[in-house]
């Protein structure tokens, strides 16, 4: 395969061996112009784990990982694996009990999580809210576990993607400061550039160029499932990359805006390195 020109990062992908294309989704990254990805956790029950603890949620980090290597292995993708608890968990898991207890297992996961990053075998933890209408409850709850999320990070001196409602998030500013975590740490997944935290936007996002122009700080996604069940949602694995040429290619952006979306902010962010 040609070496690539420039390192492009996807910061939120799921490869998913179990229910969708699982390295071949990769491969097809790889093949658009792909060089690393942030590979993040599926909800517990996507793979068949229905926690009763915190810990239970270790095997899910654990398989997580397990693909990570898979998909090194097999196609010499860098791979930063981003594990944590999906802000939906405390809906399904208030099936089988309160939501406060959810919470506290959720809380539990996130420990474990945090874990796993303070190890070096993960580059960051995610967490959240709901992204959809829920209750009061549900909300102080999760807010509850946010902030568990930004002090784990804030203690071992790591980057969090927050998984939320669409929009600003501005209260998660000083959600995060009373935790001791800068904001800039804080990676708000399918951002929006009303976002004062770090907007990882969506491929296809309108608003790419125009943030370019303003030399803003952001990363790029597809949020791809891998799910058989939902071809290509949110949008396709060969996406970031192919939007990121063709945005070159039409000077929508220039050489330096993609080093900054792919290279220099995940630097920042997460402290890792992304080179060829």
């Amino acid at each position: 395969m040609r070496t690539p020109k420039y390192p492009i990062l996807d910061d939120h992908i799921h490869i998913d061996p179990r229910n969708g294309k699982g390295i071949e989704a990769a491969k097809e990254y790889q093949r658009a112009g792909g060089t690393h990805i942030c590979l993040v956790t599926k909800p517990s029950w996507s793979l068949g784990v229905h926690p009763t603890t915190g810990e239970d949620f270790n095997q899910v980090f654990d398989e997580t990982l397990d693909i990570a290597k898979q998909i090194h292995d097999k196609t010499g993708l860098i791979v930063f694996p981003i594990l944590g608890v999906h802000p939906a968990e405390i809906t399904v898991l208030a099936e089988r009990m309160s939501y406060s207890e959810a919470a506290d297992i959720m809380m539990g996961g996130l420990a474990c999580a945090a874990h796993y990053v303070a190890e070096g075998k993960a580059i960051a933890i995610k967490s959240g809210r709901p992204h959809y209408d829920t209750t009061k409850e549900i909300t102080n709850l999760s807010n509850q576990v946010v902030s568990q999320g930004f002090r784990l990070a804030a203690d071992i001196g790591c980057a969090i993607q927050i998984h939320a409602e669409s929009g600003p998030c501005s209260d998660m500013v000083e959600m995060a400061k009373t935790e001791g975590l800068d904001p800039n740490k804080v990676i708000k997944h399918f951002g929006t550039p009303d976002t004062p935290l770090t907007p990882s936007l969506v491929a296809k996002h309108e608003a790419i160029p125009e943030l370019c122009r303003q030399q803003r700080e952001f990363t790029m996604e597809s949020d791809y499932m891998d799910e058989n069940s939902r071809p290509g949602a949110v949008i396709g694995p060969k996406s970031v990359p192919r939007f990121t040429m063709r945005h070159l290619e039409q000077g929508t952006i220039t050489e330096n805006d993609l080093y900054r979306i792919h290279m220099h902010t995940p630097n920042k962010v997460y402290g890792i390195d992304i080179s060829l």
